[in-house]
């Protein structure tokens, strides 16, 4: 099923954020002939959020020795989990002057991907609908935040990576079907990549983002795709290769640590799904798993931490965790 057009669902996602207007097909398809991967046990909350306050959790970055950092879609804030489930909010995003509603597709402004540096910096994605508030924004040790990378107003960045290797920025552009790269330094953007394999049909084309052994990977949400492509020799883009298909509204995604076998968050449908290096793929956690509009997922040593937005089902945001076992 393709996603939403624009037009009604702009007053919605002013209420229910980004991740409520993934309306995706009923979820990814099994494989039960396929062989036996990973596997989660030892699910739990570690962390509920405020759903009348906006708090829907769309992004994850890890904090070393646990807990994470949320990013929330129409509260326009950045928040801290602590190990033991304590939330703080580090930052909430001012309005434009006219009170937004100028956001590419959505209309409503938003905070979406987050990403921390080795040394300690919190980044994160301000989209707007306006220049001068649209980019990557750094959080300074005082807790105020500051426009590092501004990008153009009519892009809808969501997914914020740190290209260690490079010293750079990568931002998934969803309505734009394009990848952008900045200097970690700050700076002006360049487009990495456009290939048609990150566009939109509708609605969000490139949407979660990872570097993983040599090469960007990136989810399109329309197309229901995980894409792979390349870096060159000079830090360019390669064409771009379908590795994965019927992921239909798949949000965000991270590797187990097996090769290049993924864990895809599918957000309308409340599932997170083992994707192998074929493709093959297995619904690992769905609704009975407590799985509510599911936005994003990280992966540290044997620690799986997932985002649910509660957005279109349910009525609890959360960041779970889960033990990773590997078969």
């Amino acid at each position: 099923m393709p996603a939403h057009r624009p037009g009604g669902s702009r007053r919605r996602a002013a209420v229910l954020g980004l991740a409520a207007l993934l309306a995706v097909a009923a979820g990814a398809p099994t494989h039960p002939g396929h062989p036996a991967g990973t596997r989660l046990g030892d699910v739990r909350v570690l962390a509920h959020f405020d759903r009348a306050a906006g708090q829907v959790a769309e992004s994850i970055a890890l904090v070393p020795g646990g807990g994470a950092v949320i990013g929330m879609i129409p509260a326009r804030q950045v928040t801290r989990v602590a190990p033991d489930g304590a939330v703080r909010v580090l930052a909430t995003m001012p309005l434009p002057p006219d009170g937004g509603g100028t956001t590419p597709v959505i209309g409503a402004p938003v905070v979406t991907g987050v990403a921390r540096s080795d040394g300690g910096a919190v980044y994160f994605l301000y989209s707007a609908g306006r220049g001068g508030l649209t980019g990557i924004w750094r959080l300074r040790p005082s807790g105020e935040p500051r426009l590092v990378v501004p990008l153009p107003a009519d892009t809808m960045p969501n997914a914020l990576v740190i290209d260690r290797e490079r010293n750079r920025f990568l931002v998934t552009d969803s309505t734009g079907g394009r990848i952008w790269q900045a200097p970690l330094r700050g700076g002006t953007p360049s487009v990495w990549s456009a290939d048609p394999a990150l566009s939109p049909h509708g609605f969000f084309g490139a949407n979660g983002m990872k570097v993983h052994d040599g090469a960007v990977w990136a989810s399109n949400s329309d197309e229901g795709t995980l894409v792979r492509i390349p870096v060159t020799r000079d830090g360019g883009s390669g064409r771009a290769e379908v590795r994965a298909t019927g992921l239909a509204g798949i949000d965000d995604f991270d590797f187990t640590g097996r090769g290049t076998e993924i864990l895809a968050a599918i957000n309308q449908a409340g599932r997170l799904v083992r994707v192998d290096a074929d493709g093959g793929q297995e619904t690992l956690l769905d609704a009975e798993d407590g799985m509510q509009g599911t936005t994003a997922v990280a992966v540290h040593g044997n620690r799986v931490y997932v985002t649910n937005g509660a957005n279109l089902s349910g009525n609890d945001p959360n960041l779970m965790v889960a033990e990773l076992r590997r078969r």
